[in-house]
């Protein structure tokens, strides 16, 4: 977390996880407790920071807290919501990683449909 009126490469209040673009699918790791912790104190996320925290899953679990709040359903319950949601969203990760690596391997080693000319004996062609 950065103050906002703080210059670009200007100090942190915390550093709460790193992101690297460069992997496929891009890398993320997050605290999410101190995350949640900071919407609950009332940071405003950027618009990308915004959407890094929607798909590592804070603004979800943001969501399902406030629900608990306002007594739609229980601690547990919303857990148990979070847990089946996380399940989903790393299965599809690993299957686009997946995707990712045969694409990759593909590129790397095409595969040829030409047959291997049999050699001729006795040297030269006539």
């Amino acid at each position: 977390m950065a103050d906002a009126r703080a210059p670009r490469d200007g100090k942190f209040i915390q550093k709460i996880g790193t992101y690297n673009p460069l992997t496929v699918p891009a890398s993320i790791q997050l605290d999410r407790q101190r995350a949640l912790d900071w919407l609950h104190k009332g940071a405003e996320p950027t618009d990308t920071v915004r959407r890094i925290l929607s798909f590592k899953g804070v603004l979800y679990l943001k969501h399902l807290l406030r629900g608990v709040k306002l007594g739609l359903f229980d601690d547990v319950t919303a857990m148990q919501k979070f847990e089946v949601w996380h399940k989903e969203h790393e299965a599809q990760l690993k299957k686009r990683s997946d995707e990712h690596r045969q694409q990759r391997q593909v590129r790397r080693y095409p595969t040829t449909n030409r047959r291997p000319q049999p050699r001729q004996e006795g040297g030269a062609a006539e």
